[in-house]
C-alpha cells in the first residue's frame, strides 16, 4: 500500500532511470531490466483489478471479503516490492504503476465506505480533496515549467499509514460485526488531522521552492 518500501519509486522513473555504462557488460545486475510487464509489475496490475472488485463487495455489504481483498492487497504491495529488489526488476513503468494501484485502491475504498455509511462523507472528501490539491499542484508546476522534486514529506507518510489502518479496521468492524466504535471515532480524527496537516506541509513546501526562471525560446 501507499507509504511501503518499494524501490520502485523513490528515485525511480523515466528521468532517473540508469544509464548503460562500460562496465554494464560486466555486471548485468546493475541496471534494471527494460522489461515491462516484469513480475513485480504484474502483481501490481493485479492489484489495481482489485480495485472494481473492492468497489464492488462494499457497495453490495459484502465487508467481510472486502476486507480480506484489502489485506490481500496490502501484502500483495510488499511482495512486489521486495521482488522488484532481490530481482533486479525495478522498471519505470512500476514506478509509476505501483502508487497509483495504491492510491486508486485507497481512495476508492474510503469514498465507498462513505457511500454506505461505515465512514463519514466528510473524511472521505477530505481524503479526495488533499489528493487532488496535491497532483493537481503537480501539473500546475509542470505547465510552468517548474518540474517538482516529488519527495514523501514524514507527515504524509504517517498519513497514509493512518489511512490504511482506518480502512483496515473499518472493513474489519462493520464486515464481521465487531464493536470498537471508541477506536474506530478516535482513528477518524487522527486520519482528519493527518490528512489535513499532510495537505498544508506539501502546499507550503511548494510555496518555499526556490523557482527558476523559464527558459528562452530559440
Amino acid at each position: 500500500m501507499p507509504g511501503a518500501a518499494d524501490p520502485r519509486r523513490d528515485g525511480e522513473g523515466p528521468a532517473a532511470a540508469p544509464k548503460p555504462g562500460p562496465d554494464a557488460a560486466a555486471d548485468p545486475g546493475a541496471n534494471p531490466p527494460a522489461i515491462l510487464l516484469t513480475l513485480p509489475n504484474l502483481i501490481t496490475l493485479a492489484r489495481l483489478c482489485a480495485v472494481p472488485a473492492a468497489v464492488w463487495l462494499i457497495l453490495q455489504h459484502r465487508l467481510d471479503t472486502a476486507f480480506l481483498v484489502f489485506v490481500g492487497a496490502g501484502i500483495s504491495d510488499g511482495v512486489d516490492g521486495w521482488l522488484a529488489r532481490v530481482r533486479n526488476a525495478r522498471s519505470a513503468l512500476g514506478a509509476v504503476l505501483d502508487p497509483v494501484a495504491d492510491k486508486a485502491l485507497l481512495v476508492s475504498v474510503y469514498v465507498t465506505l462513505a457511500a454506505i455509511g461505515v465512514l463519514p462523507d466528510w473524511l472521505a472528501i477530505l481524503v479526495v480533496f488533499r489528493d487532488v490539491v496535491i497532483v493537481g499542484g503537480i501539473l500546475v508546476l509542470w505547465v510552468l515549467g517548474q518540474p517538482p522534486a516529488i519527495k514523501p514529506l514524514l507527515v504524509s507518510k504517517l498519513n497514509t499509514l493512518l489511512q490504511i489502518a482506518l480502512a483496515a479496521l473499518a472493513l474489519l468492524l462493520a464486515g464481521f460485526g465487531l464493536a470498537a466504535d471508541g477506536l474506530l471515532q478516535a482513528m477518524i480524527w487522527a486520519v482528519a488531522f493527518s490528512t489535513l496537516a499532510s495537505g498544508v506541509a506539501y502546499v507550503a513546501a511548494a510555496l518555499r521552492r526556490p523557482w527558476s526562471a523559464p527558459k528562452a525560446g530559440p
